[in-house]
């Protein structure tokens, strides 16, 4: 097999050819860093690539050569974004204070890829602390999305959707605060979960607001996405946000079947003022939903219209607060535009976050109502489509509007509410993917799972490719 054809592989297709011996984690680690770092100047997905990336191969290919293979991911070569920890190696956050930080332990999520036996071979560019949404880095540089080079390829992952969109990283972890899984896989058309609240630990990666942070998959498929739940998933006492709930098999499962499945549709929050396009690819993917055995049922979740303000006071008040040190003795160290969100989160007051507390919970009642009714609720995963690199709005229907307003509008009530959420591609619009995002019930990964898998095995991408690797 050659290494062209090597990159192109989802995690399980690689797997078992793994597994069998017929390729070698030294190989596919190889054609991997030759294909990133030939491909880098252009896309910028990498701030690092490890050093330690073949020796961590060759320990791999040794143990599976000996009878101790570990499963799906030994031997599979992964980047990941740069707020994870790795012990004893720089961790930047696309920072240029934390430019030289070196932590002593891995995160939990990275000792468990570890441990599963994955070669990690770098770090991914983000969007400076996590905080921003057009991954326009002015320590590290713009990632540019491999469908359109011009265009943003969604934040805070950027770097992590741009990198498995581009067959850079087999696959990833990003981070969701407001949506920084879901709306870098919507930009650049891969499957982004972001599990409920609690389901993975998150100690080991550098917070950008305690509450409302998440850790979840970035992958080509939606079996990549769950056998990599699998491995991360479960309660660990370093988090004391993390719940010790029974974790599952969530890639059995994985049948795609959606006969008596009951599908929630909220029409006056998340189908108004959405692109025309998009919005007709989503619609058309619940109508071949029912058309296979499924029910659509509409729902109402009047606190919707307050969540953008909740959001928006939780996240910048708990940000604030992560960086008020820095803000005060080095506020030139931060890019212009975070440093400027950080400013503005000082200004709410603890009425403020209280009041944004209290929509909260009422939102995640509301969330519940509705989740009693039906199995998930189905949604675009973005009201608009990506803008240029440098631009701070979208078009909206012929209409500028704000670009982090808008990206954030239907990604951050499940931060919210902690629920899962994944988005799945479902087509294109122009030259640039489209993604439809799956809502479901706390700890019901397994539902949204099989759902994204109904929609991903209609084959709504096609055989497309991004123009990047052609």
């Amino acid at each position: 097999m050659s290494a062209d054809e090597l990159v192109t592989k989802s995690v399980t297709e690689l797997a078992p050819l793994i597994e069998s011996k017929q390729v070698s984690p030294v190989e596919v680690t190889t054609a991997l860093l030759d294909h990133a770092k030939a491909l880098n100047p252009e896309i910028n997905a990498y701030i690092s690539f490890r050093e330690h990336a073949l020796d961590d191969a060759r320990r791999a290919e040794e143990e599976i050569g000996r009878g101790d293979y570990r499963g799906v991911f030994h031997g599979i070569p992964l980047a990941l974004k740069d707020n994870l920890y790795v012990g004893g190696e720089v961790t930047t956050m696309a920072s240029k204070i934390h430019k030289d930080f070196v932590p002593t332990e891995d995160a939990s999520v990275v000792r468990r890829l570890r441990n599963a036996g994955a070669v990690l071979t770098g770090k991914l560019n983000m969007h400076e602390y996590a905080w921003g949404i057009d991954n326009n880095s002015p320590h590290f540089g713009s990632v540019q999305n491999p469908w359109n080079t011009a265009k943003v390829p969604g934040g805070s992952s950027g770097g992590s959707g741009a990198g498995v969109a581009a067959h850079m990283t087999y696959a990833t972890l990003g981070t969701d605060t407001a949506g920084s899984i879901r709306i870098p896989s919507a930009v650049c058309g891969i499957v982004g979960l972001k599990p409920t609240h609690g389901r993975v630990p998150k100690d080991g990666c550098f917070p950008l607001a305690w509450t409302l942070d998440h850790i979840g998959p970035m992958t080509k498929t939606v079996d990549d996405a769950a056998a990599m739940l699998q491995v991360i998933a479960g309660f660990d006492r370093a988090d004391p946000t993390a719940v010790d709930v029974p974790v599952g098999d969530y890639t059995s499962h994985l049948t795609g079947d959606v006969s008596g499945l009951v599908i929630g549709v909220e029409e006056d929050y998340y189908f108004r003022d959405v692109d025309n396009e998009i919005e007709r690819l989503v619609r058309a993917q619940i109508d071949e939903l029912v058309s296979r055995g499924a029910r659509v049922r509409t729902v109402e979740i009047p606190t919707l219209r307050y969540s953008e303000w909740a959001e928006l006071a939780t996240s910048l008040s708990e940000a604030s607060a992560i960086h008020h040190n820095d803000l005060v003795h080095r506020a030139d160290d931060f890019g212009t535009d975070i440093r400027f969100l950080f400013e503005l989160g000082e200004l709410f007051s603890s009425v403020d976050y209280l009041q944004a507390q209290q929509v909260r919970r009422q939102l995640k009642n509301d969330f519940g109502a509705a989740l009693s009714e039906v199995d998930v609720l189905i949604a675009p995963t973005l009201p608009v489509m990506a803008p240029d690199i440098g631009s701070s709005e979208a078009d909206l229907n012929g209409t500028k509007v704000d670009l982090i307003d808008s990206f954030i509008r239907f990604t951050g009530p499940s931060n919210l509410t902690g629920l899962p959420a994944m988005s799945v591609p479902v087509g294109f619009n122009g030259d640039l993917p489209v993604g439809l995002q799956i809502i479901g019930r706390a700890f019901d990964e397994r539902t949204v799972l099989n759902v994204g898998k109904a929609i991903e095995a209609g084959g709504p991408m096609g055989d497309r490719t991004p123009p990047v690797l052609l």
